[in-house]
């Protein structure tokens, strides 16, 4: 059995002997990794990249294509945009796939896993590998709910390019946001697919102006759609000055004509199309210096007469300088606009010798992947994305070496071509790639087996998970023995639940869900302490005194500070047992036994008998600062959310209500078409089971989003009731 697939990039070389191996990795999926087969319903496959029937076009371009040709790309957006019905049709027209799959049908290429078969949404990302006009296209379809963020953000790193899926009724909604930073972040450009044209509510310009105002971007409309909502019919590519329309007699979408816009035949539209195309120019001219030249020069006097082969080629140009996004759209579901989608990604979206890669990678066993299909390849080069089998002990954020003293040497190597070349950054830092930011847990639960005898495969369960999603954490509680699970939402920790039992055969059962609250303190207090034990002949004695003082500045960990009277030869002895035992003793507050944050500890003195073992010095600062801590007075942080609720206009009011008695702090209500956009602040613990509330309220017509914002200070009535609560006396 195949274990452990992972994913990774294979990046462009720029230090010729360096043996590094790059590695972009995150799990694939969970049937990647213990082969359980999920049987596609219904679904036939048709050739591999590259393979026409049974002949084998060229086995070295279905291997390692010219790397001008390879588009690494992902598929992001708010849940229910539309991302994995745009890569089931960009699937089908690309020849990967012989049928339309949907995702109510539950028959989708990307989603195979069983919960998200059940649910219609994408938990864990996909990767598909296909060609399109002589271009091979390697695709990440990502999930869009917030509870999976940190797919979305591990599988930026492996990606040259993006394209962003917005639902056209909604535009820029609250996960399009998350998703847009994230590819702030890590520098990737991309391109606006708005989807769902023929829905009704569906406008182009509302969706446009939210990109601008919400996301700062700058809009290129390369695309006018013909009609909206129900009279959506095709498009106009502004670039060219063509229309596209889909043949009503087509059930795949696969049938469409492309024809030159006529003053006979369309003088409104050829009209406006003139003003978008010359709008498009003066825009991407302010944008590209290059292209401005060219404007100005040839071209001032008739911007008609400028060829769309230089418009497109400075699109690519401002595309790849992140400047400015293309916009275009369509309708997915109605196979309408995919076709110029897909061009547009070979069109303006890098290639990954495009993208500033400064690694040589080499690697063993290799697989293609195709979602949960696979097939292994000898080579590969740079620029391409694959699979790898094993690596055990890696995790998301690894980059991994042939070995410790090749490391070294692309080191000295790049040190010294930095000298030779006085670069001001330092290329031997950049061997190492960023690891992924991830997220603190917000919920929590206990977790049980069947039976004690089942325990050692829950924990092996659970490790097994945890390096596939390192946003799940697990804890062992040291009061009751109990294993406890951390997650980023409800949904998270219900689906590690389902794939305990799915994948794992392990019938488990979860305590009920709690909220992670953290503790800090509000004013100094200081504390001694002694420890003094004799174990066998040898006498340990610890004499400690320190202070815990807040900070302004929010720190999740502990600011520890030395007085100046403590001597340095015995901190450089035990520096790293008092830490140590400052941090421990941190884990766990005096009111809730949760995190403490935002404190800073000075040791003020310490005194240690000879012979005293490093293991009960840290016992002894612990314990010392776990004193201090009970000294001060005490405040609970609680988690607060960021809430947006869409909801129709008769609704509206029942849904204030219903959040003025969560506590909930509204700070804006938008309008977007028909609805209502409610935004504002809400305690995690009052938002529990809203989910089910808000359709009660609102017969199942309204949707929310949620995300972490911050923690705060709870009041002293709710500290109070919470502390109560917890130790029994309500």
């Amino acid at each position: 059995m195949l274990t452990n697939l992972r994913i990774f990039a294979m990046n462009h070389q720029t230090i010729p002997s360096a043996h590094i191996n790059n590695l972009c990795c995150y799990k694939i999926r969970a049937s990647f990794k213990r082969l359980k087969p999920y049987v596609l319903l219904g679904r036939n496959y048709s050739s591999l990249p590259g393979l026409i029937g049974n002949d084998i076009k060229s086995l070295h371009s279905v291997i390692n294509p010219p790397i001008a040709k390879i588009r690494n790309i992902g598929i992001m957006a708010h849940i229910d945009a539309g991302k994995t019905t745009t890569t089931e049709r960009i699937l089908y027209y690309s020849g990967y796939t012989r049928s339309l799959g949907d995702v109510d049908d539950g028959d989708t290429v990307t989603d195979f896993m069983a919960q998200e078969r059940e649910r219609g949404i994408t938990i864990q990302s996909a990767a598909v590998t296909f060609d399109w006009k002589g271009y091979r296209v390697n695709l990440i379809d990502t999930p869009g709910h917030v509870d999976f963020t940190l797919e979305v953000e591990r599988c930026l790193r492996v990606l040259d390019g993006a394209v962003a899926v917005f639902d056209a009724s909604a535009g820029v909604e609250a996960q399009t946001l998350t998703v847009w930073r994230q590819a702030d972040k890590h520098k990737i450009p991309r391109i606006c697919f708005l989807n769902k044209m023929d829905k009704t509510g569906a406008s182009f310009k509302y969706a446009v102006e939210s990109i601008r105002e919400k996301l700062k971007a700058k809009p290129l409309l390369l695309q006018l759609p013909i009609g909206e909502a129900k009279t959506f019919k095709g498009l106009v590519d502004v670039v060219t000055k063509e229309k596209l329309l889909w043949n009503s007699n087509s059930n795949d979408g696969k049938d469409f004509e492309r024809k030159p816009l006529l003053e006979v035949s369309d003088p409104e539209l050829l009209k406006e199309t003139i003003e978008a195309r010359n709008a498009l120019i003066e825009q991407v001219a302010d944008l590209d210096d290059e292209f401005a030249d060219l404007v100005l020069g040839e071209f001032s006097e008739n911007f008609d007469l400028l060829p769309a082969e230089k418009l497109q080629n400075a699109i690519h140009r401002v595309t790849l300088a992140q400047t400015a996004v293309p916009v275009l759209c369509g309708s997915a579901l109605k196979n309408k606009g995919v076709q110029p989608l897909l061009d547009a990604v070979t069109m303006y979206l890098p290639s990954p010798e495009e993208r500033n890669y400064e690694f040589l990678e080499r690697i063993s066993r290799l697989l293609l992947p195709f979602a949960d299909q696979h097939i292994e390849i000898s080579s590969l080069t740079a620029g391409n994305i694959a699979l790898t089998v094993g690596l055990k002990h890696t995790a998301t954020g690894d980059t991994l070496v042939s070995s410790k003293s090749s490391a070294l040497a692309a080191a000295r190597r790049a040190e010294r071509e930095e000298e030779k070349q006085h670069r001001k950054n330092n290329e031997a830092e950049r061997l190492l790639l960023a690891g992924v930011e991830i997220p603190e847990p917000v919920f929590f639960c206990t977790i049980e087996p069947p039976s004690v005898a089942k325990q050692p495969d829950l924990e092996h369960a659970l490790k097994c998970l945890q390096r596939e999603d390192p946003s799940l954490k697990v804890r062992l509680d040291p009061d009751s023995g109990q294993t406890i699970l951390c997650g980023m939402g409800e949904l998270h920790i219900e689906i590690i639940h389902d794939r305990i039992k799915r994948e794992y055969g392990l019938e488990t059962y979860l305590g009920p869900l709690q909220v992670a609250y953290r503790e800090t303190i509000l004013n100094s207090a200081c504390a001694t302490d002694t420890l003094d034990r004799t174990l066998g002949d040898q006498r340990h004695l610890v004499t400690v005194e320190v202070e815990a003082r807040p900070i302004e500045t929010s720190s999740l960990m502990p600011v520890i500070e030395y007085a100046e009277s403590i001597h340095e030869d015995l901190l450089k002895v035990s520096q790293g047992a008092i830490e140590n035992g400052i941090h421990s003793a941190c884990l766990q507050g005096p009111l809730l036994g949760s995190p403490v944050q935002d404190v800073a500890i000075t040791l003020h003195s310490l005194t240690v008998h000879p012979g005293t073992s490093t293991t009960m010095i840290s016992a002894c600062v612990s314990r010392c600062v776990q004193k201090a801590l009970k000294k001060a007075d005490k405040q609970v942080l609680e988690p607060l959310m960021n809430l947006e609720v869409t909801v129709a206009r008769d609704y509206l009011s029942p849904v204030l209500g219903d959040l003025a008695q969560r506590r909930g702090n509204i700070q804006e209500i938008q309008t977007r078409q028909d609805n209502k956009v409610v935004i504002g602040f809400v305690p995690l613990a009052e938002i529990m089971g809203y989910s089910t509330a808000l359709r009660t309220l609102t017969s199942g017509s309204a949707t929310f989003a949620l995300e972490l914002s911050t923690y705060q200070a709870m009041n002293p009535q709710d500290q109070n009731t919470l502390l109560n609560r917890r130790s029994g006396l309500t």
